[in-house]
């Protein structure tokens, strides 16, 4: 697996939803530094709620499976493809992993993908949705809806440059780490406003695969000014997210660190 794009919208790496997911498991996540609630190194995602400590927890959802994701196209666009009937399933069962959990609200990326997979998580949380205008995907240019091994390697070797050193290095015509993280990590803070000084309870910002670990990036190292960085802050690199997958993020004393990351799941036998 390729350390870039796989879980950008162009990869089939999706869960699958209900008795799939239990049959087919999860890897342990203790790999991407998360410190444990009750699902964590279980091996399957489960609908653990976190303890009830006073602290405030960020929880960055990839959105369901498209038909992008099935024809490995780079779909990074707005408004982009609709979830197919996969995704939809994935929608619902993520909102289900989520009921319980102290959220307070429900954001999501002006992607279509990324509003229908919110729609039934606010609707379960009892909350309505409201958009992001920078949280979308990392816009690829002259590479966007490619589907061929050259286009794909671009991509990946100018994702992996910006976790090792080169955030600045642009997609062809397309959009380089900091422009990511100059639409992305404002709309962060905003949404998690007073996690630092006592704020506590949850907040999902539903999103897409390479601006999560991007972003996720940019708060465990503290490039935002949020905290210290953290031994894990290139995570993500290496760590795509599957579709509907969730990343939760807690805010400690002195920053952000991973709780949770949802692996890929394990392929059967």
């Amino acid at each position: 697996m390729s350390a870039g794009g796989q879980d950008l919208d162009s990869a089939a790496d999706e869960h699958g939803t209900g008795a799939e997911q239990r049959d087919a498991g999860h890897g342990d996540t203790a790999e991407h530094g998360a410190t444990a609630f009750s699902a964590v190194g279980s091996g399957e995602r489960g609908a653990a709620v976190p303890p009830d400590d006073g602290r405030f927890r960020l929880v960055l959802v990839r959105h369901g499976r498209t038909d992008s994701n099935v024809r490995h196209a780079l779909d990074t666009a707005l408004p982009g493809a609709p979830l197919d009937d996969r995704g939809l399933a994935q929608a619902d069962d993520v909102a289900g992993l989520l009921t319980g959990w102290p959220v307070h609200a429900v954001y999501s990326s002006r992607a279509a993908r990324a509003q229908q997979t919110a729609a039934p998580v606010a609707a379960a949380l009892g909350l309505d949705v409201e958009l992001l205008t920078g949280a979308h995907e990392v816009f690829a240019g002259e590479l966007d809806m490619a589907t061929d091994e050259a286009s794909r390697a671009v991509f990946d070797e100018t994702f992996a440059a910006w976790f090792t050193g080169d955030p600045g290095r642009a997609m062809p015509g397309g959009e380089s780490g900091r422009d990511v993280w100059a639409r992305f990590l404002p709309d962060l803070a905003r949404v998690t406003a007073g996690a630092e000084s006592g704020r506590t309870g949850a907040v999902v910002v539903v999103s897409h695969g390479a601006a999560i670990r991007l972003a996720a990036m940019a708060l465990l190292s503290g490039v935002d000014g949020s905290g210290t960085e953290r031994p894990d802050a290139a995570a993500g690199k290496d760590h795509p997210i599957p579709n509907s997958g969730r990343v939760v993020l807690r805010r400690d004393p002195d920053g952000w660190t991973v709780e949770l990351w949802d692996p890929l799941p394990r392929k059967r036998s």
